[in-house]
């Protein structure tokens, strides 16, 4: 064999194996995203045209919160809105409108103590997901319940 035709298969194959890594790392990232973000990478799909512009917003959101100063609260702060916690349940049965808003309005000062930002709801839960991806689907359905509350509460709704 020649040395030109020698040559072309060397990149050939180094082409291959290139491709073949490239594709491996793509789908061990997707699948690590997938992981990490659990229910939310399946809304990022959703939400954009393609998969690897939601993954570049999960990534976005990471790295974005690694920015952030959260803090745990301090045991007198968990004393105090577990207070409010039990207060809010209690409020339920007499006005679960008025309880859902508190209770709402509560997660989002607990949000703020440890180091959140207050930007909007979206924002909000986009922070929230890259640590607690399950627990966000959850805030979405009660921040919702709670919008529902007041719109009825000003007869919108």
């Amino acid at each position: 064999m020649d040395t030109p035709v020698m040559i072309v298969l060397v990149v050939a194959v180094l082409a291959v194996i290139g491709v073949a890594a490239w594709l491996y790392l793509k789908k061990r990232r997707s699948a690590g995203l997938r992981q990490s973000f659990g229910p939310e990478y399946d809304r990022a799909r959703e939400e954009h045209p393609d998969q690897r512009s939601a993954e570049r917003s999960l990534d976005e959101r990471k790295q974005r919160v690694e920015q952030l100063q959260i803090r745990a609260l301090s045991p007198d702060e968990r004393d105090q809105f577990a207070e409010r916690w039990r207060s809010a349940q209690a409020q339920f049965v007499d006005d679960p409108g008025g309880a859902t808003r508190v209770a709402d309005a509560l997660v989002g000062e607990v949000m703020q103590a440890r180091g959140y930002p207050v930007g909007d709801f979206e924002q909000r839960a986009a922070d929230v997901s890259v640590d607690h991806p399950r627990v966000v689907e959850h805030y979405r359905a009660a921040h919702a319940i709670a919008a529902i509350a007041l719109r009825t509460d000003r007869g919108q709704g």
